[in-house]
């Protein structure tokens, strides 16, 4: 019974003792708070100054102090760096009224958590700055008087059969509208440290090795020039392959890869002059067994420019592998020697003769009358081919209309016919008699050839040295 009432007791010293220790307690916070009334918390800094435990006046003293020994250090590329200091700025200490009602809405109880958290107050309107000085100290920087070096995007290289990537060039190049926002926000806030990285104040490239589109591009340029195209030319090849195609793309500034079509066209036009056989000289063993050479017309090979360079672009940028003819306007029945083949029809103006060969048969042949030279109506020389054949047709001209059962032109209005209105052909008479430029055969003679000819076959018109 003794030993509860020691307990008890006990417990009730306990209690008062807590109670005493408790209220000391508070009343230290309450004095500490009560000096937070007028000083400021820990850790405390009002627009970059450090205020801590300072009262009104002591903060009023230090900010003077802060301003008139403020720098600001410009950190820069290339591991440089730059000051400005804040008389440079004139860089002033402007609301002094601010620190006292700063300090009049801290709230004193609440100063324990200053110990864990910092008191980063801003003012907008603390300082103030001179805007002609601070562009004078800015444009005095050594930033601005260095060899400019402008960004660069991400760019390409052709090696070795592929595109390789050539990294970004950030350069050196200062957005000084940007550095001007930024450096004056900083004079404002008091920060003594301005990275200009971070402020974004250069012109940086827009793509770079880790853009998505760097990559997405590089696969189509090596598509492109994995493309592989083998031009057939009779027995003769001309191949366009990846060190070709790479003089004909570019990479434009949205890192967009462009097909030169007016490359392509080039080289398309140089292939049509390098095999292009329309009008060229051809040597050709007459039905006499003389040789001459013809010259001119519209028989040959030739190109469509157009239709193959779109082609070519198009085999480009599928990255086709294949062997292949050109588009063609028009085809002769073979590349081999004069490209006339075995099929054709030969007229000898000088002996006004016409022979029809098919497959090296003589077919036919007979007398012709063609065009009167002494009216300027010659027939053409040169190498042509049938442009079709119609039976029944009306030709007509300048003060003439006729009829013919048989009509093959081979250039224009020019072509061969019967004309059952002559009763003679051959000799001299195209030179007095002769037609507008067509050539006027015996009705047999046309029947023949019309009904064994075919559009395409060469018509080879010439004359014999006199």
């Amino acid at each position: 019974m003794r030993y509860e009432k020691m307990s008890a007791c006990a417990k009730r010293e306990a209690v008062e003792l807590f109670g005493i220790a408790a209220a000391a307690v508070l009343l230290v916070y309450l004095l500490i708070s009560f000096y937070f009334t007028s000083h400021f918390f820990f850790h405390t800094t009002i627009n970059g100054a450090d205020l801590s435990l300072k009262s009104a006046k002591e903060a009023d003293q230090d900010i003077s102090t802060y301003v008139d020994h403020y720098k600001l250090l410009l950190v820069e590329r290339s591991d440089k760096s730059e000051k400005i200091t804040g008389q440079q700025a004139g860089l002033t200490y402007k609301n002094r009224t601010y620190i006292k009602k700063a300090l009049y809405e801290q709230n004193a109880l609440h100063w324990l958590s200053s110990l864990f958290k910092k008191q980063e107050l801003y003012a907008a309107d603390l300082f103030s700055y001179d805007e002609n000085r601070l562009k004078e100290a800015i444009n005095s920087l050594d930033c601005f008087k260095q060899t400019r070096i402008e960004p660069e995007n991400v760019s390409y290289i052709y090696l070795n059969g592929h595109y390789q990537l050539v990294k970004e060039v950030y350069g050196n190049h200062i957005k000084k509208e940007k550095l001007e926002t930024a450096v004056a926000d900083c004079l404002l806030r008091g920060k003594t440290r301005v990275d200009l990285e971070v402020y974004d104040c250069y012109e940086n490239p827009v793509y770079t090795m880790n853009s998505p589109k760097t990559f997405q591009t590089l696969r189509h340029l090596n598509k492109y020039v994995s493309s592989h195209i083998i031009y057939l030319f009779g027995s003769k090849r001309e191949v366009v392959d990846g060190n070709v195609i790479q003089n004909w793309i570019t990479v434009d500034k949205n890192l967009d890869a462009v097909i030169d079509k007016g490359g392509v066209r080039t080289y398309v036009k140089e292939l049509g002059g390098k095999y292009n056989t329309v009008g060229i000289k051809r040597d050709f063993i007459t039905s006499s067994g003389t040789q001459v050479q013809i010259e001119g017309g519209i028989y040959g090979w030739k190109i469509d420019q157009e239709g193959e360079t779109e082609a070519l672009t198009d085999n480009i940028i599928t990255g086709r592998i294949l062997m292949r003819e050109p588009v063609y306007i028009q085809k002769a029945v073979s590349r081999a020697g004069n490209e006339i083949g075995k099929t054709y029809v030969e007229i000898n103006i000088t002996r006004q003769h016409l022979w029809f060969y098919k497959d090296s048969r003589l077919v036919v042949q007979g007398p012709v009358v063609t065009g009167n030279p002494n009216t300027g109506n010659a027939t053409v020389t040169g190498a042509y081919m049938l442009n079709y054949k119609q039976e029944g047709a009306v030709l007509t001209g300048p003060g003439y209309e006729a009829g013919v059962r048989y009509w093959m032109p081979f250039y224009g209005n020019i072509g061969i016919h019967d004309a059952r209105w002559r009763h003679a052909f051959g000799g001299e008479i195209y030179k007095k008699n002769g037609t507008h430029g067509c050539v006027n055969a015996p009705y047999y003679l046309a029947e023949i050839i019309y009904k064994n000819i075919e559009a395409g076959v060469p018509v080879i018109c010439y004359q014999e040295a006199e």
